[in-house]
């Protein structure tokens, strides 16, 4: 299952029961109401909602919410231009809705949107979607099986990498009538990805006759491969009615939309507007969120939370301050190597650079001891692999591929380095001094280091977008110039550090990886070796290594769970043996603060905060009961 980190996936939704279209047969199992990934559905044949909802919710009120930066586009599904808050490349959104919808309260299961029903082949070769003949544009025109091809096609032509690395393994898609449309999947040997039917149930369709309309001269009126300011037309819970270029984007809500009154959106989208407005600077940010400019904040300063929210609002009540439990894998956040640089290209250089960040100094100190070390690209999750070394499946796997040149991932576990906290973080500093001795790199007459045959200085620029990271960034700019390393921060735009990301113009920059509970397809654009040199690629690290490709057709081809837990832990040897990311730390709770007069379920997802779509404005109860 792909996650974004532009990345994040928002706004699923409706049930539709997934009928047969034989009699009996071989493809019973799969035509149930729901699929999941792997076993069976947490959801039932005829539920009424997800238990994460209120069903009796009001409808009605605003919602304003905040986001840092600036945005360019309305399209969020191509390389050029930011796209606004409340657009996602993946799956439904504000505006567009997918064929299939997931739940959030399991690892992977989806129920029918666009699509009424779902034929799965037995051997998973082929998927086939039968579209709800209510679906509709917002303009009143039906969805067709058509815009489903139509989609697709755009997608893979004109869309961001991200898309031939995740529809990779579709080799045909074809029409079988107006509303039934069949997606074909390759073999690798015996194998077809099982992901495959719930990753095509995931794409966004989009509207063929709205991109494709001609003008009065035979011209196309618009282009899809080009960023628009232009509200386009949906088939979601809202429309775009008001843009504020690079200031604030409104979404309105559908009050005919033809989704509404199916099972899973039942007690959803529950605001009559939904409002982002846009804030060059954090903390300019979160005074206007104390003043009442918007209603909810999302806090990822531990700084903040503990000190900034001792004001009378919080103490009153009028603003109400929680932390909600999730369980979302953590991903890795940390210090990103970009190894195309020559600097970078040596593993042990990458390693020695690890003892200099001294994170539980610094987590005292910034964040008053709140944060986790992470120590896995998948911590907070089953996926994440043990300390110690590698035993039963895990080493099985690990020995099958050797050959392909893994490093020493089969004696040991590479966990980030852990110092005293006293601040002078000696131990770790001898060691990297150590490893980069060993690497040939000696002080030169400038107390820099340099190699003794190449002439390679260890000197680079961290780049980030997120001024809040100096605090952590300083101490460990500091103790990398006492081993010799210069390393400087350097504190640019958001447009400008996506820019520069997805051209691979940095040398390390603080970065995400985020990760989902059913990994999947979205590997390879992460780590394959395929993608290293295809700009916009998630591969900003630049890995290019056969073990870590074969480890990815593993988790893609896993054919349960048990597997896919496997070949997960496997990856993580394998990345954190290559030294490709310095970890930071994750938290495993949503910091949240909020209006008192926006109200949430008593139950929350597991793996969302889902705000937009379950929250509701008490203040409409009141209004409608007058």
């Amino acid at each position: 299952m792909a996650t974004v980190f532009r990345y994040i996936m928002i706004g699923f939704g409706a049930l539709a029961l997934f009928m047969p279209a034989w009699g009996a047969g071989a493809l019973a199992q799969n035509l149930a109401h729901g699929h999941a990934m792997h076993g069976e559905p947490k959801y039932s044949g005829g539920f009424q909602h997800f238990d994460y909802v209120n069903p009796k919710a009001p409808k009605g009120g605003v919602l304003r919410q905040h986001a840092i930066g600036t945005f360019d586009s309305l399209n969020p599904y191509i390389l050029k231009g930011v796209p606004a808050s409340g657009l996602t490349f993946l799956g439904s959104n504000l505006l567009y809705e997918s064929l299939t919808t997931q739940s959030l309260d399991e690892p992977f299961s989806q129920y029918g949107l666009i699509a009424q029903s779902v034929h799965i082949a037995p051997d998973k070769s082929w998927v086939e979607f039968h579209l709800n003949p209510k679906a509709k544009w917002h303009d009143g025109r039906s969805i067709t099986a058509e815009d489903v091809v139509w989609s697709f096609d755009v997608l893979l032509e004109k869309g961001t990498p991200f898309f031939k690395a995740y529809y990779a393994d579709v080799i045909r898609v074809e029409t079988i009538s107006p509303l039934r449309v069949k997606f074909h999947f390759a073999k690798n040997g015996d194998h077809v990805n099982a992901e495959l039917p719930m990753i095509m149930g995931q794409m966004s369709v989009l509207p063929k006759h709205y991109w494709t309309e001609e003008g009065p001269d035979g011209q196309r009126l618009r282009d899809f491969s080009q960023a628009t300011l232009e509200p386009p037309l949906g088939s979601g819970p809202y429309k775009i009615s008001e843009v504020k270029p690079g200031a604030s984007v409104t979404y309105e809500r559908v009050k005919d939309w033809w989704g509404a009154d199916l099972p899973v959106n039942r007690g959803r989208y529950n605001f009559d507007k939904i409002i982002y407005d846009y804030y060059r600077d954090s903390s300019v940010a979160l005074e206007a969120f104390f003043s009442g400019e918007y209603d909810v904040r999302l806090e990822n300063v531990a700084k903040s939370w503990e000190t900034a929210y001792h004001i009378p609002q919080v103490k009153s009540g009028e603003i109400v301050k929680s932390e909600i439990q999730h369980s979302r894998p953590s991903g890795m956040n940390g210090f990103v190597f970009n190894i195309r640089r020559d600097i970078f290209k040596d593993h042990e250089v990458r390693k020695a650079l690890q003892y200099a960040f001294d994170f539980e100094w610094s987590n005292q100190q910034f964040a008053y001891g709140a944060y986790s070390r992470t120590g896995s690209f998948f911590d907070n999750s089953e996926l994440a692999s043990a300390a110690g070394k590698p035993t039963g499946r895990v080493r099985d796997i690990l020995e099958s591929i050797q050959d392909k040149g893994i490093r020493d991932t089969l004696e040991r576990s590479h966990k980030p380095p852990v110092s005293d906290g006293n601040g002078l973080n000696r131990k770790n500093l001898r060691q990297a001094v150590q490893v980069l001795n060993a690497a040939g790199y000696d002080l030169n007459d400038q107390k820099i280091r340099q190699h003794k045959k190449t002439g390679q200085k260890l000197e680079f620029t961290i780049l980030t977008a997120v001024p809040e990271y100096e605090r952590w960034v300083q101490p460990f700019v500091k103790n990398l110039e006492r081993i010799g390393v210069r390393a400087s921060l350097r504190v640019v735009d958001p447009t400008q550090y996506q820019n520069r990301v997805r051209d691979f113009d940095f040398d390390m920059v603080i970065a995400s990886f985020p990760q989902s509970s059913s990994p999947g397809n979205e590997q390879r654009d992460f780590w394959s070796s395929e993608k290293a040199d295809i700009k916009g690629s998630r591969n900003i690290i630049g890995v290019q290594d056969m073990a870590v490709d074969a480890v990815i057709d593993g988790i893609i081809n896993a054919p349960n769970r048990a597997e896919l837990v496997a070949w997960s832990r496997a990856l993580d040897r394998l990345l954190l043996s290559g030294h490709y990311v310095i970890p930071m730390f994750h938290y495993d709770k949503w910091r949240v603060a909020y209006q008192n007069y926006l109200k949430r379920p008593k139950i929350s997802p597991l793996y969302s905060l889902s705000v937009t779509d379950t929250w509701w404005d008490q203040r409409a109860e009141n209004l409608n009961k007058r």
